[in-house]
């Protein structure tokens, strides 16, 4: 019987490491920027480069989720329908073939209606589940934000807005590049960005009025970042308030988690925020029974 486990959140372009216990301990932690980009094909040279810096022998097994299950990835695991509850995780892990005692976790695919998928985001699920959390909506930003409703333990609904990439290239290239120069978070200008995701209007016309409002002196420079920021998230708030009607959880960093609240905040959505870490650590628990 395993007494310890590695798990490893292994996306596009981070990697986040826990070994853990039995018990559900932490017992050592690593992170870096050597995502599925980063390492050029070579996974399992970048594994025992990292079980090699933690310490953490061969003999302990590893459950990774994310990229690392795509179709560029290490070995590209099929999405599992909506109907299989997120505790049967355990028993739908994919064995990399070649390297035993190495599994990757598969994601979910939505298939009613809308067609929308994710990878690693069904870990920190099944975690939130497993900590109550198996009812109503769960938020989880970043470069492809998701909105996933929970029904007794199962994914419902599942709406993906590409929020994270949008800004990131608005702010590397373009039009608004300039204006997005790095500077302080302005909470007002942030507030106004929510207020103009609000109107409705369509993003790419959104988008242009930030231009607009500089060039016309009706904002500063200095404020397109966070006005931009607030018009993208707020874009996914307004989109949630045709079936969101209740208090969300918010699965990210302290950082995200702020800005998510303070934009449900101004929705009048009750939030509550949850640690990514302390999620991610709660899954890992469930994976012991398989191995």
């Amino acid at each position: 019987m395993h007494t310890q486990l590695l798990g490893i959140d292994w996306g596009t372009s981070n990697r986040r490491a826990y070994l853990v216990g039995r018990d559900g301990k932490c017992l050592a932690r690593h992170a870096d920027d050597q995502g599925m980009l980063a390492v050029g094909g070579d996974f399992a040279g970048s594994l025992a480069a990292l079980r090699a810096s933690m310490g953490v022998g061969t003999a302990i097994p590893v459950v990774m989720s994310g990229m690392v299950g795509s179709a560029s990835g290490w070995q590209e695991v099929p999405y599992l329908d909506t109907g299989v509850p997120l505790t049967a995780l355990p028993a739908h892990l994919a064995s990399v073939a070649g390297h035993p005692g190495c599994f990757i976790v598969p994601g979910y695919c939505t298939r009613d209606g809308a067609i929308d998928v994710m990878r690693g985001e069904e870990t920190q699920l099944l975690g939130a589940a497993g900590r109550g959390l198996s009812d109503g909506w769960v938020v989880l930003p970043g470069t492809h934000s998701k909105w996933v409703f929970l029904r007794g333990g199962r994914v419902d609904q599942l709406v993906t807005y590409m929020t994270g990439e949008l800004f990131s290239m608005l702010a590397a290239g373009g039009t608004l590049a300039a204006l997005m120069a790095a500077g302080p978070d302005d909470e007002t200008a942030f507030a106004a960005g929510l207020q103009e995701a609000r109107r409705g209007r369509p993003l790419s016309n959104a988008l242009f009025g930030v231009r607009a409002r500089v060039v016309s002196k009706t904002m500063a420079a200095a404020q397109a970042r966070s006005f931009v920021s607030g018009l993208l998230i707020g874009t996914e708030f307004v989109a949630a308030q045709g079936h969101a009607d209740s208090a969300i959880d918010i699965i990210a960093s302290p950082a995200l988690s702020a800005r998510y609240e303070s934009a449900a905040a101004y929705y009048g959505m009750p939030a509550r925020a949850h640690d990514p870490d302390e999620v991610y650590l709660a899954a890992l628990a469930h994976f012991f029974e398989r191995l």
